[in-house]
């Protein structure tokens, strides 16, 4: 670019325009273990680029549906309001309770028109929240690529993968990774013992599947890695099993620009990308985790008109809240399920918001 105008090589990027889209209420970079400060000081806001960028603002909710009347004008805006200010962190806090306790400090109070206290939170119950007439709709894609339930951590999302699948008819087939340690200081004696094969495979490592992978055909899998752009194979492309074959599984696309295309998908060699393993842990598996269930992390950038929002520990991170609230295209669409220290269903959850990160917006 110098060649073009000398004055460019004065300018970051040679002077050529660097698009940033994002919005601050959502989840801020992540840095593992860090501290508040840590993941704000890692935000673009505090980089010394950020006093020369020009900052757009975008105003609409594409995301909500239009209404129909002007009653649910009315509500959708409403809704999108509460859904801002969740993102903002200005819902307010519950009342004082009756038995002299105190709230946390970002607790807040959801709606009650968001939760149902008829009942404990069970699986079953959230299962038919947000996939009614499952069985009957199990296998199909328009109904499947709608709905969600996003909770705050891996372990809970595993757990209700594997009741959600084992609903579903037909057999289940395993496969197994093949896993391996690489980048050892000591000999491969060393490595042999101190790591055994077995090892190796109870390792649950976020961001890569697991040593079992179960599958049925009908079951929803979200992709892993990018294999494919130009086809749509992306990190985070939705798709349903269409035959398990021995090594591999055949998937159909259900959201987006390529949905109904149908691809194979083999086992490849993954490596984490951020691991405080002392060696290098290379997982041969297909780049596949099953998604009836979802971490509020991986749902960023989703659209669906069923969420089911399942809490059994608050959120403990700016944006997850809003993040998971925004994520439907109605407020019938949204379902909350919150329980207490002591187990029982209630509206009182946290919602962490780093309010530090706004004093660079100009819509603050």
């Amino acid at each position: 670019m110098k060649s073009v105008d000398p004055e460019r090589a004065k300018l970051p990027f040679g002077g050529i325009t660097v698009l940033l889209g994002g919005d601050f209420r959502q989840i801020l970079p992540v840095i593992t273990e860090g501290e508040r400060a840590e993941i704000v000081s890692a935000c673009i806001t505090r980089s010394r680029l950020w006093s020369i960028c020009k900052i757009f603002l975008l105003t609409r909710n594409m995301r909500i549906k239009e209404g129909r009347s002007a009653e649910e004008v009315q509500e959708l805006i409403k809704f999108a309001k509460w859904v801002l200010d969740a993102g903002d962190g200005n819902l307010l806090p519950p009342p004082p309770p009756t038995d002299g306790n105190v709230y946390a400090e970002d607790e807040i109070l959801i709606p009650t028109e968001f939760c149902d206290f008829s009942s404990a939170n069970s699986i079953d119950k959230m299962v038919e929240s947000t996939f009614p007439n499952f069985i009957a709709n199990c296998r199909d894609p328009s109904y499947l690529s709608e709905r969600a339930i996003l909770t705050p951590t891996n372990q809970t999302v595993s757990h209700l993968n594997i009741v959600i699948v084992d609903k579903l008819p037909g057999e289940s087939v395993s496969y197994y990774s093949v896993d391996s340690a690489e980048e050892f200081g000591g000999s491969d004696d060393d490595l042999k013992s101190a790591f055994p094969l077995e090892y190796l495979n109870s390792l649950f490592v976020p961001g890569m599947p697991p040593h079992e992978l179960k599958l049925k055909v009908g079951v929803v899998v979200m992709l892993m890695r990018n294999l494919n752009q130009t086809l749509g194979l992306c990190n985070g492309t939705r798709m349903i099993v269409t035959k398990t074959l021995k090594f591999c599984v055949e998937c159909e696309v259900i959201s987006g620009a390529f949905i109904g295309t149908r691809h194979f998908i083999p086992r490849m060699e993954l490596c984490p990308s951020d691991s405080r393993l002392p060696y290098k842990l290379v997982r041969k598996q297909m780049p596949l985790q099953i998604c009836y269930a979802m971490t509020i992390n991986k749902a960023q950038g989703q659209s669906l008109q069923n969420v089911g929002l399942y809490l059994p520990k608050s959120v403990f991170t700016h944006g997850q809240f809003y993040v998971a609230i925004s994520r439907v295209t109605s407020p019938q669409g949204l379902r909350i399920f919150v329980d207490s220290e002591g187990g029982e269903p209630t509206n009182i959850t946290k919602n962490v918001v780093y309010k530090e990160i706004f004093y660079a917006l100009p819509y603050k």
